[in-house]
Formats: C-alpha cells, sequence, structure tokens
C-alpha cells in the first residue's frame, strides 16, 4: 500500500530581549551556569511575573509578517507538568486565547510551490537546561542551569500540510528567514534559539483521516529535520506493511546513528492540566499599537525577492536565494554599490562565494571576503588585468587569506597576458604542433577551435586574454 506522509511542525524561537518575559533577569546566552536567574524566573514562594511588553511587540511582529491576525484578547495559562529543568512545576504559555492565529508562509521546494498554514502563534516562557555528566566515579549525576528559564519564546505552530521532508525543511528556512528579517530572533539552531518538534502520521493515500502521530524532539539542523523525518516515513511504513500499530508517542532523533527511539507517550494537552494564570492580567492590544508596528515592518523576504527580479532583472531561482537571508541580501546589494552588473554578482556569490561558505559552515556575515573586495575583482576582469578563469583562482585565494584582489594578483602574478606577440607566439606553436587538427578545422571539423583555444590557455598558465585569443587564434587559422 502507498502511504502520504503528514507533517505539522511546531517551532520554538528565542525573542531578542535584553530580559526575560516575566523579570529583568538577562537573556545573554553563555553565561556561567545559574547566574541569570532570581525569584520569578524560578517560581520563589511570593514572587510574581510582569509582562515584558517587547515580547508582545516581537509577536505582534511575527504575526504580521507571517500574514496572522491579531487577537483584540488574549490571556495567558499554566501548563503543568513535572520536570527538573521547570522549577515552578509549570510553564507559563498561552492556550485557549493565543496572541495570534490563521497565519501562513510560502514556501517554494523546486519548481513547486505551496502555501502552507499556520494555525497559531503564541508567548511562552523557555525552560531551563539540563547537563548530563555520566564519566564520574560515583556514578552518573545530572546538573540544572536555570539561565534559559523564563527567556521568552514565541510558539509557532504549522497546520498539518507538508507532506515531504523536503517541504518541512523548506517552511523552516523560510519561518528562520523571516523572523532574522524581524530582527527578533537570530535563528541560531545549534544555541537553540530557534528550534522545532515535528508531527509525523502516515495514512493510505487518498484517504482523508489522519494517522496517528508520533513527535520528533533533537533536531539542530535542517538537514537533521529532513533525516529525523525521512527515518520516521521509513520506519512507519514498514510498521504498517506488517499490519502494526504506530504508538503516539514523542520519539528521539539520535544524528549519529541516524535512527529516532521512544522518549515517552505523547502527551494530549487536558495531561497538561491547562488553566487561566490567576498573576498575569489578560492582553488587551490597542489596534492603533497593531497599526503603528504594522508600519514600522521592514522589507520582508518575499516582497525583497520580488523587488530583486524587478529592480535587477535577476532569474527567480538567483533572487531566492539571495533573499534566503538578511545578511545574505545586504551582501548582495553592497556589492551592486561597487559593481552594477547585478547577474554577474549574483553568479559568484551563488556559485564560489557560498560554496566556500557550505564547506566551511559559516554563515555571509563570517565570511573572510567583504562585499567591497568581491565587486573590486570583479572590476580588474572587465578592466583586462585577470581573466575570468584566473579570477576563480584570485577569488580562492582571497577567501584563504582575506586578502584583497590586487594584492593577491600582484604577488601570484597571475596579471593576464595581453602582449599580443606574446600570444601570436604560443599559438603558432600550438598549430606548428598539431598539423593534423589543423587540416581537419579547416575541413569543416570546426569544434577543433575549442581544442586550439584550450591549448593556447594551458601554454599560457590561463593568463592569456581570452578574446585575444580567439581573435588571433582565427586569423592564424586562415592563413596557416
Amino acid at each position: 500500500m502507498e502511504y502520504e506522509p503528514v507533517i505539522g511542525l511546531e517551532v520554538h524561537a528565542q525573542m531578542l530581549t535584553r530580559s526575560k518575559i516575566f523579570c529583568a533577569c538577562s537573556t545573554a546566552f553563555g553565561g556561567d551556569p545559574n547566574t541569570h536567574a532570581c525569584p520569578v524566573c524560578t517560581g520563589q514562594p511570593g514572587s510574581l511575573p510582569v509582562l515584558n511588553q517587547k515580547v508582545v511587540e516581537y509577536t505582534i511582529r511575527a504575526a504580521l509578517a507571517t500574514h496572522g491576525a491579531i487577537a483584540p484578547y488574549s490571556l495567558f495559562a499554566r501548563k503543568n507538568y513535572f520536570y527538573p529543568d521547570l522549577p515552578k512545576g509549570y510553564q507559563i504559555s498561552q492556550y485557549e486565547l493565543p496572541l495570534s492565529s490563521a497565519g501562513f508562509v510560502d514556501i517554494q521546494v523546486d519548481e513547486d510551490k505551496k502555501r502552507i498554514g499556520i494555525i497559531r502563534i503564541h508567548m511562552e516562557e523557555d525552560a531551563g537546561k539540563l547537563m548530563h555528566d555520566l564519566s564520574t566515579e560515583r556514578g552518573a549525576h545530572s546538573y540544572v542551569d536555570f539561565n534559559r528559564t523564563g527567556v521568552p519564546l514565541i510558539e509557532i505552530v504549522s497546520a498539518p500540510e507538508m507532506h515531504t521532508p523536503e517541504e518541512a525543511a523548506a517552511y523552516l528556512r523560510k519561518l528562520r528567514s523571516i523572523l532574522m528579517f524581524l530582527d527578533i530572533c537570530d535563528g541560531n539552531m545549534e544555541e537553540g534559539s530557534f528550534r522545532c518538534d515535528a508531527n509525523i502520521s502516515l495514512r493510505p493515500k487518498g484517504q482523508k483521516t489522519l494517522g496517528v502521530k508520533t513527535e520528533l524532539k533533537n533536531m539542530n539542523s535542517f538537514r537533521n529535520v529532513q533525516r529525523a523525518l525521512d527515518y520516521e516515513i521509513r520506519r512507519q511504513t514498514a510498521l504498517l506493511d506488517q499490519g502494526e500499530r504506530i504508538l503516539q508517542e514523542t520519539r528521539l532523533w539520535d544524528a549519529a546513528r541516524g535512527v529516532t527511539s521512544s522518549m515517552r507517550g505523547k502527551e494530549e494537552a487536558h495531561d497538561y492540566r491547562y488553566f487561566p494564570d490567576p498573576d498575569l492580567v489578560p492582553i488587551v492590544v490597542d489596534p492603533e499599537w497593531i497599526a503603528a508596528i504594522k508600519a514600522g515592518l521592514p522589507e520582508l523576504p518575499d516582497t525583497k525577492k520580488e523587488r530583486f527580479i524587478r529592480e535587477y532583472g535577476i532569474p527567480e531561482y538567483d533572487a531566492e536565494v539571495l533573499t534566503s537571508s538578511k545578511p545574505l541580501a545586504n551582501y548582495y546589494e553592497a556589492c551592486l554599490q561597487v559593481y552594477a552588473k547585478p547577474k554577474i554578482v549574483s553568479n559568484w556569490i551563488m556559485s564560489e562565494l557560498l560554496r566556500e561558505l557550505k564547506r566551511d559552515e559559516r554563515e555571509i556575515e563570517e565570511g573572510p571576503v567583504p562585499a567591497q573586495n568581491l565587486a573590486e575583482m570583479l572590476k580588474l576582469i572587465d578592466e583586462g588585468l585577470i581573466s575570468g578563469k584566473i579570477a576563480k583562482s584570485v577569488f580562492e585565494e582571497m577567501y584563504r587569506t582575506g586578502k584583497k584582489a590586487e594584492e593577491v594578483v600582484k604577488e601570484k602574478g597571475w596579471v593576464q597576458v595581453t602582449d599580443t606577440s606574446a600570444i601570436e607566439k604560443s599559438i603558432e606553436e600550438i598549430l606548428a604542433k598539431n598539423p593534423k587538427e589543423v587540416e581537419e578545422y579547416k575541413k569543416g571539423k570546426e569544434k577543433l577551435f575549442g581544442f586550439f583555444v584550450g591549448q593556447v590557455m594551458k601554454a599560457t598558465q590561463g593568463k592569456a586574454n581570452p578574446q585575444l585569443v580567439n581573435e588571433l587564434l582565427k586569423k592564424n587559422l586562415m592563413v596557416s
């Protein structure tokens, strides 16, 4: 039997506020354990939470950017469960009355475009972090760090409208890009400031009823999300084919082994015994404030993509890649300020620069080649100082050393040969060494012209001006 996967994602994004959601403790990452904690975020008796207005503003920004409706009245609730990194024994979240609902984002996988619904966006506080030490002689120990407790989160719950791991990864990339364009989340998956849980079920193709779902946790990269979903599809397919039952459970992804394993039975909403938090008043949002926030939104990925296509005349695919992150889009436009040839700049960024960054697992802002330096290197090609072929070697050296193009060209002696007499000499030698090919070319085998060009470029170590090589070769082949 053929099955259709049904995937929904619950994304948790930490807000870029300086203080926590209900207290004044710092949200800075990497402090010594339990140094960013106070009676409020650790739930000490008598302490009371006070809502950080910036968190509400950032949540509204996220909702507007994903076409969501803003509720005029919303409420905080207590989500009750016991875990060592949750000192109060409950998490302050939103349940029946979230701040936003009914949004969407548009994604593209290869040539296919698709709209993914967003059921809700709500605010909540993060939990602490457990660290496990298995190396002690007295036995295993676990430690808890409450620094992350109370860091503001938004949870973005998608509709179950994705059907492949590729769609899920595309949705995550798009959502992360939007939040980073808004400057409300840094999108760091390794540090956990942007993370997701995936719900996946299988159903026979053509059936409308959803199958039994499993929840996947512990996925800290787009690649791991795809790998975990792909594994789970294969695991559930095998069970269904054998007539076995899928259990509703939470499973952990083990990236090293490439498998998921059972963690616990999946809770239902009623297991958390939600009820309105008695210490926090309802949130009533002024429509004028929403309008002011909307007016202040930056240019978002989809809008920027359309502008790049319209203003710079680049293909849709190029614009999609270049607007996938705010720093990358800024880098592209910074290049164009110096070297105003949009398609050439686009080609170099997407082929040479992004390839090097991907290999080193670096973000664009961590790259060693500033936009100004790339643009100046491209100018050297137009000026005839270096050839396009040599430029690739120049760029690799720029990336490796952080030096400017002119420095690299001078140090390596890679200045393009434009001396016609030197090129003529190489051509004469090549034609003299290959009389058979010359004769075949003259008889109509014109494809051999590329062979001669290649031989000349090889003889000049790629330094000869390609345009001159073509002109002089044609002239010499006619008279030889």
